[in-house]
């Protein structure tokens, strides 16, 4: 595996990113409402419905109202008829392609006698050969253009607070 040293981000447990993300992406539909809106693009209540077996329609509306609230989808009405709403994803929803991503490749990897007719691990290329969307704003971080500065690292450190991975 390489080297074992511990990759620890200067982040004190109280203000954990992946805690604090998962007060709005871990509520349970959350991520499969996200993934519909995001690879359909513009989407109806009742698609996300018929895509979702066991997913209720109050539960959907909840889910929809809170990634409202949160920024990351909008709801659009068609210009011909006001009563037809879709939803899409927002700038800040699009940030969300690369986690859905990840748990694409994990289950297309690890998970592939549940997902493929074949049973065989597939890799997220041949899914999606066009991975510049998928990564989103990680790509150049992926491709190694991007790392954290040093002024980035010691401006998030705290003497005497614990980290998390």
């Amino acid at each position: 595996m390489g080297n074992s040293d511990p990759i620890i981000p200067r982040v004190p447990f109280e203000m954990c990113p992946i805690r604090s993300s998962l007060g709005v992406l871990g509520k349970k539909w959350t991520l499969l409402v996200m993934r519909d809106v995001a690879f359909y693009r513009l989407i109806k209540f009742s698609q996300i419905l018929k895509n979702n077996r066991g997913l209720t329609p109050r539960v959907l509306s909840l889910r929809l109202m809170d990634l409202r609230k949160d920024g990351l989808i909008e709801r659009v009405s068609d210009p011909k008829d006001q009563r037809v709403v879709k939803y899409r994803l927002t700038k800040k929803g699009n940030d969300t392609i690369p986690i859905l991503t990840a748990f694409i490749q994990y289950g297309a990897q690890y998970h592939s006698e549940k997902v493929f007719e074949d049973g065989k691990p597939h890799q997220l290329a041949e899914l999606f050969p066009e991975r510049r969307v998928m990564l989103g704003r990680l790509l150049s971080y992926a491709r190694g253009a991007r790392e954290p500065s040093k002024s980035m690292m010691k401006s998030n450190s705290r003497p005497g607070t614990n980290t998390v991975t």
